[in-house]
C-alpha cells in the first residue's frame, strides 16, 4: 500500500539530476496533497512529477517521509539560502526525507523576493549587535513571508485534519526531529555556536526555542482565522530575538562553544 515503506532501503540518489528530480517530486506531492489530502496516490504523485513510482520510493521511502518532506519544506522554504529554494540536504529513507527538501514553487520559494530572510548575513555577523539586528531583520522578513505564503498555511492545516485520518503522520514528524523539519535554522545557528557567537549545548532546544518565539503565535492566530497585526509582529520579533540572545548569546573572551547537542527527540 502507499503508505508502506519501500522494500528495500538504501541511501537516496546524489547529484544535480537527483536533485532536480527530488524538486519535481515534491512540487508535485505538494499539490496533490493540497488538491486531494494524504490519500493520493504515490503513482498519481509519481506521474505528476514526471519520474517512475520507483524513483519517488528511493527519493523518499514512502509517503509519511514524502508528505513529511513538503511541510517541513513549506515551513523553513523562506529561510533557506536567503529564499533561493536550494536543496540544502539529502532527501533520505524511511522518515528523513525532509531535511532540506524546499521544493520552492515559483512565487513561493522567495526566489528573487526582496523580503526574504538573508541568512548569509546572519551566519557572518561580525559581533553581538550585528548578530542581533541581522537575526532581528530575519524574524520580521520570516513573519511577513509566513504571512505571505497562503499554500503554506493550507498545508499547515492539511497536517492537523489529515494526522486523525492517518496517525503514521504524526510518527514520522515526532520521529524526524526539529534539525530534520528546520535545517535552514539549525545550520544557521550552528554555525554561530561554532563561531562562538552563541552558546548553544542544546541545538534542538533552541531551535524550537526560536521557532516559538518568532513564529508559533503567529501560527496560532491563523489557526483561528485571524493573524498578527503588524505593530504587534513587529513587538514580538523585537522580544523575541532579545529573549533569544539573552539566553544564547556567548560572554565576551568566552571563545567558540562545544559543539551542540542534537539528538533527535524520542
Amino acid at each position: 500500500m502507499d503508505a508502506q515503506p519501500a522494500p528495500a532501503a538504501k541511501p537516496a540518489p546524489t547529484g544535480p539530476r537527483a536533485a532536480r528530480k527530488r524538486q519535481a517530486i515534491v512540487r508535485a506531492a505538494r499539490d496533490l496533497f493540497l488538491r486531494e489530502g494524504f490519500g493520493v496516490g504515490m503513482d498519481a504523485i509519481a506521474a505528476e512529477a514526471g519520474v517512475s513510482k520507483v524513483t519517488v520510493y528511493n527519493h523518499f521511502g514512502s509517503k509519511e517521509a514524502l508528505f513529511t518532506a513538503v511541510v517541513a519544506g513549506g515551513l523553513d522554504e523562506p529561510l533557506s539560502e536567503s529564499g533561493q529554494g536550494g536543496q540544502g540536504g539529502q532527501g533520505g529513507q524511511g522518515g528523513q526525507g525532509g531535511q532540506g527538501e524546499q521544493g520552492g514553487r515559483g512565487g513561493q520559494s522567495g526566489e528573487g523576493r526582496s523580503d526574504a530572510p538573508d541568512l548569509a548575513r546572519l551566519v557572518e555577523a561580525d559581533g553581538p549587535d550585528a548578530l542581533k539586528a541581522a537575526l532581528t531583520d530575519a524574524g520580521r522578513a520570516w513573519g511577513l513571508a509566513l504571512r505571505a505564503d497562503t499554500e503554506g498555511r493550507a498545508l499547515r492545516t492539511l497536517v492537523a485534519t489529515e494526522v486523525h485520518r492517518f496517525p503514521e503522520l504524526g510518527r514520522a514528524w515526532r520521529a524526524h526531529g526539529p534539525a530534520g523539519h528546520h535545517p535552514a535554522v539549525t545550520n544557521a545557528l550552528r554555525t554561530l555556536a561554532d563561531r562562538g557567537l552563541l552558546d548553544i549545548p542544546d541545538l534542538e532546544v533552541a531551535v524550537l526555542q526560536l521557532y516559538s518565539l518568532l513564529v508559533f503565535p503567529q501560527m496560532v492566530f491563523e489557526q483561528h482565522g485571524t493573524e498578527l497585526g503588524e505593530e504587534l509582529g513587529e513587538r514580538l520579533v523585537v522580544d523575541g530575538v532579545e529573549m533569544f540572545l539573552r539566553r544564547y548569546a556567548s560572554t565576551p573572551g568566552s571563545g567558540p562553544a562545544p559543539a551542540p547537542s542534537s539528538t533527535p527527540a524520542s
